[in-house]
C-alpha cells in the first residue's frame, strides 16, 4: 500500500449502488443499510478492517450513537461472537471524537479532537500506532479524500438504489487511482471491497 507517510488511514463506510449513504429522508434514512450490516460476511468484513487499527475517528453523531449501543455488547453473552470482537475493540481503541457543539466525551479511551481531521490525521500519523480508521463519518471522510490523507476505502456496497440522500463522492473532489485489494460477497448479495490509494 502506498501511503502518505507513517500510518495507514482507512475509510470504512456503506454506499448504495447510486453512491448514496444515507436516504431520501435524511442522515438517519439508513434503513436498506441494515440488513447488509448484520449479514454474515459483513461482521466478518468489521472485524476484519477494524482488528489492525489503533485508532478511530468519528462524527458527533456516530460517537452517540455508537457509545450509546455498543459498549453493553461485549459482554452480551447472547450476541453475535463477531459483534462482541467488535465492542471489545471500540471500547478499548483510542477514539478521537469530532463536535463542535461536544463538550465532553465519556467513552472509555475516546477524547475530544482539538484541530480538524486534516491536521488531525496528519499529527496521528507522525504518532505510534497502527491503523488509524475512520468509522461510516461521511463528512470526515470527504475532508481527508479532498487532502488525499485516505490511504485505504473499505466500502460496502449494498444491492439497493437509495433513490436520494448524501452522496460520499461530492463534485470538486480531487481526481485519483486506487487499486483492488480485496473484494468478498455476503449473503445478502453486498460487496465488501477494499481499494488502496494508487499514489506515484
Amino acid at each position: 500500500m502506498n501511503t502518505t507517510e507513517g500510518r495507514t488511514v482507512v475509510a470504512n463506510i456503506s454506499l448504495s449502488l447510486d453512491g448514496r449513504t444515507s436516504g431520501p429522508g435524511g442522515e438517519y434514512d439508513l434503513g436498506w443499510i441494515v440488513p447488509h450490516a448484520v449479514s454474515d460476511g459483513a461482521r466478518d468484513h468489521m472485524v476484519e478492517v477494524t482488528g489492525k487499527a489503533t485508532t478511530a475517528l468519528l462524527g458527533r453523531k456516530n460517537y452517540q450513537g455508537f457509545s450509546g449501543f455498543w459498549p453493553s455488547v461485549a459482554d452480551d453473552a447472547a450476541a453475535d461472537p463477531r459483534d462482541r470482537t467488535f465492542a471489545r475493540w471500540l471500547n478499548e481503541v483510542e477514539k478521537v471524537v469530532f463536535g463542535r457543539t461536544l463538550s465532553t466525551v465519556d467513552w472509555s479511551n475516546a477524547r475530544l479532537a482539538d484541530a480538524d481531521p486534516v491536521a488531525t490525521v496528519r499529527a496521528l500519523r507522525a504518532a505510534p500506532g497502527d491503523d488509524i480508521i475512520v468509522l461510516a463519518s461521511s463528512s470526515i471522510i470527504r475532508q481527508l479524500l479532498a487532502a488525499d490523507e485516505v490511504d485505504r476505502l473499505s466500502i460496502t456496497l449494498c444491492p439497493e438504489v437509495a433513490g436520494g440522500g448524501a452522496r460520499l463522492f461530492d463534485d470538486g473532489l480531487p481526481g485519483s487511482s486506487w487499486t483492488l485489494a480485496s473484494t468478498a460477497t455476503t449473503d445478502t448479495g453486498a460487496i465488501c471491497l477494499l481499494y488502496d490509494r494508487a499514489r506515484s
